[in-house]
């Protein structure tokens, strides 16, 4: 395992040391590469797709805890999922920053990359690539944290 890895994994709070590595392990086995970087509020961890210079998660820690910042560009393809989610974490995505520049594209800087317009619980919303899913790591949400890279990694093969 690599040192940047195992000095992040010491960040982890113990409760959740073995659901980071299983996603580590999933996700690396699925070909995406890992890449650590030490920053002030602690490591980020992201996982960028084989291939490509897209990021599907990273791992970023809060003063609230560590939480997976997903970006799913398929999300039109299994929002239906996103009902199924605790209701804490729809609330959090809920919650989240709308995205300027898919509300009005002047209203932010145009090298932002446009954020995502999906359907929850009925409701429309568009919400910022960066605030929208970030569930935090805990007993409720890791299931469907794992779930959620699963449903994009499978849409991503298709597409």
């Amino acid at each position: 395992m690599d040192e940047n890895f195992t000095m992040f994994m010491e960040t982890v709070d113990g409760r959740f040391r073995s659901f980071v590595n299983q996603i580590n392990e999933y996700l690396t086995g699925n070909g995406c590469k890992c890449d650590i970087k030490l920053q002030k509020s602690g490591y980020i961890v992201s996982y960028v797709l084989n291939g490509s210079k897209r990021t599907l998660a990273t791992f970023v820690s809060r003063k609230t805890g560590m939480k997976l910042r997903i970006y799913p560009e398929h999300i039109g393809e299994y929002q239906s999922f996103l009902d199924a989610l605790p209701e804490k974490a729809k609330k959090e995505i809920q919650k989240a920053s709308d995205c300027k520049r898919l509300i009005n594209p002047d209203d932010c800087n145009p090298k932002c990359k446009m954020g995502y317009t999906f359907v929850l619980d009925g409701k429309r919303y568009q919400k910022c690539r960066y605030m929208a899913f970030q569930p935090a790591l805990s007993e409720e949400n890791n299931p469907y944290i794992k779930q959620f890279l699963e449903k994009e990694l499978q849409a991503e093969k298709f597409n």
